[in-house]
Formats: C-alpha cells, structure tokens, sequence
C-alpha cells in the first residue's frame, strides 16, 4: 500500500496552538509617516535609525518565506508605507506572487497622501483594492486630527485611486467629541462613490501626550445612534481581516466595524504583523514577539527562518488584552501603532 510523503514543514500550512490558519500578513515598510495622527502617535516622534530598517530584498524575502507557508494576503502598511524609498519595487517583486496563482491579495493601507504619484503603479503591480485612512471630511478638523495633513491632498489621492481602478475602502477612527457626528456624512460621501466605509474604535497603543478616555467611542454606542436614521442589515461579507459588516439599506453601501475594546474579534483571528526590523508580533495586543531578522541573517537557506517562523506561531496568543485604563490612563501596549504596522 502506497504512503503518501509527510509535507515538506517548510511549506506546510501555519497553525496556531488554537486551530487557526494564519493565512493573513501585514507587513511594515516603515514606521515613519508624513502625518502626526493624535491617536496614533505623539507629534514629536523618534523614528528608527534607516540602517536599523530591513532592506526591500529582505522585506521580500521574509514575504515569500510566509507566502510558501500557506498566506495568501499581504497587506503593506507602516507608518506610511508610499513613503518609503523605492517601495514601488517591494510591490513589483511581491507581485509575482499573484501572477504564480500562490496570493490571492496583495494591498495597502495609507493615509493618502502619495496617492496621486503611485495610483497607477500599484495597480500595475496587482493591487486591486486599498484602505485609505480619513477620519473627516473637515478641513480644519482634518488638519487638527492629523497635525500634518492636508485633506485636499488626500482627497486627490482618493480619485487619482479611483481614475486607476483601484476599489477603495475608507476607514475612520470614531473618535468622541471630535468626528462622532459626522458618521453620517462619512457614509453618504463613502457611499455616494462607491466605497466601503469601516469605522475603527481608538486602540490603547503607545504613549500619544494625551489621553485616550477621552478619544474613546464605543461602536456599540455609535451603531445605535445609527439605527434611529438607517436600516443595518448584517451580512457576512468578509475581507479577511476583523471588521464585521453591515449594508445600509437606504445607500446600498456597506459598513464595516473593527471592535477591539467593545466586542473583540480574537476569536477567528488568522493575522500576524511584521515590523519593518523583522519583529514578528503574533498579535497587535501583547508584548510577545518574535526576531526573525537574525535567523534570516543567518544563512541564505530559509531553513533556520522557517523554523523561527514555526516557533513564533506556536505562541501566538488566543487573544489580545486591550482595555481603556481609565485608572493609570496608560496604553495597554507601549509601542506606538506606527511601530507595529496600521
């Protein structure tokens, strides 16, 4: 009788101690942006030495070590990630990926503001739909928001997206007393264009010189605020990451909710975050992390890295332990998000 051969473990499928595919990798070009978000970092940031940053070949290759394990989206972020030098080459690379038929997605989230320049190229390398980061429609407010940005760059990055084809997602951070009332606009703008809108609750990262309590917007608040004027259908249409959707039946038009503090999606979580110095963070709410720029380093062979990779996710977490400390007002995790990846 014929034995089938035992899969080759550095191409067999990653699992996590609780059944979970890790099928979902975001990665971090960078963690420097041309923004100052207030929920996202203190104005007065102190970036990584460039010398301490992975190179793009490097970049690639940690990408590929993950896609020959079974991801099948990647997902660049950064900081901004159009703001890295070269960056446009990492996507061309990675877009070869697409064309072998081994990634079903290759995408980015960015605030926008290099968007009118690399529109065109990233669809030329694959990319088919982004997330771009606004969370007004205000000028003022958006300026405040983000210190640095301009929103009438954004909004041309939005429709120099659109003339290049690429499907894009708006996403918003609900922040109180300052874009809470402005929900409905965002969904009638998102909407009236047809894009999805996902609305995201402030996430306790990093030390921001202010505090968080009073960012803070429950969706749940805000999804019943948005009953008394729309009609939410749930309905289970997923993009492979946490938000959860509903369609509006008056715009068509779908609305997403990402609720790490009010009701946490750890449960399906099939993610994993790589650093721009190839720390791999198993989950974006604990500490717990992994190097895999010394096993990379180490030898031209990805044996050593599989086997890095392979320990990392053995310890990825049932579940992140974000809280709002009203008490201490201090950020459940120490690193800023730009650190990580948005």
């Amino acid at each position: 009788m014929d034995i089938a051969p035992a899969l080759d473990e550095r191409t067999s499928p990653l699992i996590d101690p609780f059944g979970r595919s890790v099928s979902y990798l975001r990665v971090s070009v960078t963690d420097r942006c041309d923004f100052r978000c207030v929920y996202c970092m203190s104005e007065h940031m102190t970036f990584l030495p460039k010398q301490d940053l992975l190179t793009l070949e490097e970049l690639d290759r940690l990408c590929s070590a993950f896609v020959r394990r079974g991801v099948r989206k990647l997902r660049i972020t950064g900081g901004e990630p159009l703001v890295r030098k070269n960056v446009m080459w990492l996507f061309r690379a990675l877009s070869r990926h697409l064309d072998e038929g081994t990634l079903d997605e290759l995408t980015l989230t960015t605030n926008g503001s290099q968007l009118a320049k690399y529109a065109s190229d990233l669809k030329d390398c694959g990319v088919e739909r982004i997330n771009l980061s606004m969370d007004t429609l205000d000028p003022q407010k958006f300026k405040a928001i983000t210190r640095w940005g301009d929103l009438t760059n954004v909004l041309g990055g939005l429709e120099a997206a659109e003339r290049a084809g690429l499907k894009v997602k708006i996403n918003a951070v609900a922040l109180k007393g300052v874009n809470e009332h402005e929900i409905d606009d965002l969904i009638r703008f998102a909407h009236g264009r047809g894009a999805d809108l996902t609305l995201i609750e402030t996430m306790p990262l990093g030390d921001i010189e202010g505090d968080r309590t009073d960012q803070y917007l429950p969706l749940s608040l805000v999804r019943a605020r948005l009953l008394d004027r729309w009609t939410l259908e749930d309905i289970p249409y997923r993009t492979g990451g946490p938000a959860r959707y509903v369609r509006i039946k008056e715009t068509g038009g779908r609305l997403g909710f990402i609720t790490p503090l009010t009701h946490n999606f750890c449960e399906s979580c099939n993610r994993v975050r790589l650093t721009c110095t190839g720390t791999l963070y198993m989950c974006l709410g604990q500490d717990d992390a992994a190097d895999l720029r010394a096993p990379l380093r180490a030898s031209k062979d990805d044996s050593v890295l599989m086997e890095a990779i392979d320990a990392a996710i053995a310890r990825k977490p049932k579940g992140h332990d974000f809280i709002i400390d009203r008490a201490t007002r201090k950020p459940a995790v120490a690193r800023h998000m730009s650190v990580t990846g948005g």
